[in-house]
């Protein structure tokens, strides 16, 4: 389907779920882009769920945001429920203005669901010459180390860093993989890769189903359960959100809205090194990149430069729906 019809519809379903115009146009660019950088987990598929929510009434498609200004630097915003993807741009673009101004800019957000990938927000600081680090917590999914029961989420870790070229962006989640490839791959009966979850009865399995049902691994073992746990303490309990394992699942869970928090910090890379700070991280990047490769590597990329590169090759080409998603489309009433 071509690229700018596809955005006419999903902007169409948002719309006929009480979303204003702008809203829409927001959450149908993010759905979109997770598609072009192949982000197949954060993209389309996620499209239903949303509007499950909406009509469920655990998103506020008309939320009165509001932010509070505690400094020059820090800003607090209430969501009022609001979809992730409206809740996030905004705050994002308040850490900036922040930054801008005073060269930090802190902003938590309380009340807010699920906002795709966090590397969308980290790029628009990063255009903006800034580096950044944003958080948000998730429904459980990781035992923390050392106990039985998963608690924490995948809770994601950001950082990005202006390079006078393609954006340093790494996005990582604390578990091997997110859980959106595996929701994905149990949509669509495949399987996951071996060793990144254990069924309900604490065996590896590389079933979708079992593996939603039981626990995922984090990376580094009890380092990457301590990174989960930092991260649901600075979007969880700094910002008056959802944590210790209580943020709802946003598929499974309608008992409430989710009440995720975020947590960005923006930063002038210029406050200390003033305009050298460009030629330093361009020095810092090609020393990297000239050092001898490894078996199977013809080059050494930067965090950011392989979804850069997708990105670019997948601009100006069709997307391909599957079919299961084109009839939850369908059953939107919106596609023909």
């Amino acid at each position: 389907m071509k690229i700018n019809f596809l955005r006419s519809k999903i902007i169409q379903i948002f719309e006929k779920h009480k979303l204003s115009k702008k809203h829409s146009k927001v959450c149908a660019d993010y759905l979109i882009k997770a598609e072009l950088i192949e982000a197949k987990s954060h993209g389309l598929t996620r499209l239903k769920m949303y509007c499950n929510r909406i009509k469920k009434k655990l998103i506020n498609p008309k939320p009165k945001i509001k932010i509070k200004r505690i400094s020059s630097s820090i800003s607090y915003v209430d969501a009022d429920n609001s979809i992730g993807f409206v809740s996030a741009d905004i705050g994002v673009a308040q850490a900036i203005k922040n930054a801008k101004k005073t060269g930090v800019g802190l902003v938590a957000i309380k009340n807010s669901g699920h906002f795709g990938l966090s590397s969308f927000y980290a790029e628009q600081a990063v255009k903006k010459n800034l580096m950044v680090f944003c958080f948000t917590n998730a429904p459980p999914a990781l035992a923390p180390y050392g106990a039985k029961k998963s608690l924490f989420g995948t809770n994601p870790i950001c950082f990005g860093a202006p390079t006078g070229k393609t954006p340093f962006i790494l996005d990582t989640s604390t578990s091997i993989i997110n859980r959106g490839k595996i929701r994905h791959a149990h949509k669509f009966g495949k399987k996951i890769p071996y060793g990144v979850a254990l069924n309900k009865f604490g065996k590896i399995t590389t079933n979708a189903r079992e593996a939603l049902n039981g626990t995922q691994l984090p990376i580094a073992g009890f380092k990457g359960s301590g990174l989960a746990w930092m991260v649901d303490i600075l979007s969880g309990v700094l910002t008056g959100s959802s944590h210790g394992g209580k943020t709802k699942d946003p598929f499974d869970d309608f008992s409430g809205p989710q009440n995720v928090g975020h947590l960005f910090i923006t930063i002038n890379p210029k406050i200390f090194i003033g305009n050298r700070y460009i030629k330093e991280i361009k020095k810092n990047i090609k020393l990297i990149k000239k050092l001898p490769k490894a078996k199977g590597f013809s080059s050494i990329l930067y965090p950011g430069e392989r979804k850069n590169n997708l990105y670019k090759k997948n601009l100006n080409k069709d997307i391909l729906i599957p079919r299961k998603i084109l009839q939850e489309m369908v059953e939107l009433n919106v596609v023909k």
